[in-house]
């Protein structure tokens, strides 16, 4: 998506990397351009066998189940721990929420060193960091260790944030998107509910320590699982790789990687910490310059905070308003979890449906072959406009439910089509930045995680003064407004203008 006519010439001042500006050789033409085979190509991960993939993609799935476990899991025993280490209230929030700023920062860096140094080798780094600093957590003896290690723990656990679309898009083509995005998606999202369940039966029954310890013993695991079955993925290395064996067999440096050519441009013109540089911005840099991020990166960050806002509040109702027990408050979390499965499983179905119908729909009199055949990313965005009136029903039913204290299965229900219709929206989403910016998966998505992960940092910090003012009633009622605000119109700019931006993306 992101390249041009070949009368484009790269300088230092492109803000699309070259990579996706310079205008790429034909094999044809050019023996010694070192690329993948086609139509099919054994060391291509598109053309891997099917297990392959579902290897790759389950274990990124249950990696970022743990590490996602791991922001909401401590959130039943807050109290228990701030009692321990004599925590204001301020600083028992901040020992739960700040994981959750580290996961906005971790990405700007993460994301683009993928894009550099490849998947695997980020992966694994991350793995053992974040196991390290999660069992620090869980020996921590003071309130000022526990705060610092949730933190760097949060960083490495933003690895899954930064490259698990990548990994999707490097592995899985436009056809497959939605299954990919289901299948994957299918255990993380089990994590954040799941984690207060395990926490509250932790908090009543054990330590609070065991919480770290038992994910730590989880995420060791992975590592081992992850060493073994996770195969580099990012095109651009696996061909540099190529490009490396037949030089040494053939002895004939001209075999090159086009990507290899690009970064040598680069270097006549630039040194390579300047590259270097260059890719650890870029996350920012779109964020900074892109309406397609900066649109896509709202939308998805006012929901995801109203995810956390949901997580970091629950259980309070249940026990202050319903004066249930802890363990019980955290079944309900239940509810969150199924509506976002189910969410995901009817949108993944929704979206594939939609590209085979849309791609495969024979030409007529109206419209010209080349708009029936051809997709294109703004044909992901229709599949939002649902999601987004769900979820303010939900939100609304939620609230006043919870106001008059009717049932609580009729508070569950509210829960259940509001994240049903969060989940709905945030799929397809993923998928149009997906294909907005194939080249540069890791950092788009780098960069719409960042807002995502501040909002879940921000939100939940004010929404129980909301609540105290406004009830759970008005205070639901207001994000409802809000999230109509933003989540109709939002995606329609996106439809109208994505052609030309995306237009206005590729020259700049």
């Amino acid at each position: 998506m992101l390249s041009t006519s070949d009368t484009v010439t790269p300088t230092p001042q492109t803000d699309i990397e070259l990579a996706s500006i310079s205008p790429q050789p034909n094999k044809q033409s050019d023996p010694f351009l070192v690329k993948f085979a086609e139509p099919y190509d054994a060391e291509n991960p598109k053309d891997w066998p099917t297990g392959r993939k579902w290897a790759v993609t389950d274990v990124l799935s249950a990696t970022g189940f743990n590490r996602i476990m791991v922001s909401t899991i401590m959130a039943p025993a807050l109290s228990t721990i701030a009692a321990e280490f004599n925590m204001n209230s301020a600083e028992s929030a901040m020992a739960l929420s700040i994981y959750l700023l580290a996961t906005a920062i971790g990405p700007l860096a993460i994301g683009p060193l993928s894009e550099v140094y490849g998947r695997k080798p980020i992966l694994h780094a991350s793995n053992l960091w974040f196991l390290v600093w999660n069992l620090v957590c869980g020996f921590a003896n003071s309130k000022e260790l526990l705060i610092a290690s949730r933190f760097l723990a949060g960083f490495g656990a933003s690895a899954i944030y930064a490259l698990a679309n990548g990994v999707l898009g490097d592995v899985w083509r436009p056809e497959q998107r939605g299954r990919s995005l289901a299948v994957y998606l299918l255990i993380p999202l089990l994590g954040a509910a799941v984690g207060p369940i395990i926490g509250g039966f932790m908090a009543f029954r054990t330590t609070w320590r065991w919480m770290f310890w038992s994910t730590s013993i989880f995420q060791a695991v992975m590592i081992l699982v992850s060493l073994s079955v996770f195969h580099e993925t990012y095109e651009p290395l696996i061909l540099r790789s190529r490009a490396e064996r037949l030089r040494h067999e053939t002895g004939e440096t001209r075999y090159q990687t086009a990507d290899e050519r690009l970064q040598a441009q680069a270097q006549a013109h630039q040194s390579p910490w300047i590259v270097l540089r260059r890719a650890l911005i870029r996350p920012i840099r779109l964020l900074v310059s892109h309406p397609i991020i900066q649109i896509a990166s709202f939308i998805s960050a006012f929901n995801y905070g109203i995810l956390y806002i949901v997580l970091s509040t629950f259980s309070e109702l249940w026990t202050h308003h319903y004066h249930q027990s802890v363990e019980i408050s955290g079944l309900h979390y239940i509810a969150c979890a199924v509506g976002e499965i189910a969410g995901s499983q009817i949108c993944a179905s929704l979206m594939d449906r939609l590209y085979h119908r849309w791609t495969a729909q024979p030409p007529s009199s109206s419209f010209s072959s080349s708009q029936i055949h051809t997709h294109t990313p703004e044909l992901r965005l229709p599949t939002i406009i649902p999601g987004a009136l769900l979820a303010p029903l939900g939100l609304f039913l939620y609230g006043w439910a919870a106001h008059h204290h009717l049932h609580w299965a009729i508070v569950d229900l509210g829960i259940f089509v509001a994240l049903l219709g969060m989940q709905i929206t945030g799929m397809p989403l993923q998928a149009y930045v997906m294909e907005a910016y194939p080249e540069h998966i890791s950092s788009a998505m780098a960069a719409t995680q960042f807002l995502r992960s501040l909002t879940a940092f921000c939100f939940p910090l004010f929404a129980p003064r909301m609540y105290v003012v406004l009830g759970y009633g008005w205070g639901n009622s207001l994000i409802a407004f809000l999230g109509l605000g933003v989540g109709v119109p939002a995606p329609l700019v996106l439809w109208v203008f994505g052609e030309r931006l995306r237009e206005r993306a590729r020259v700049r």
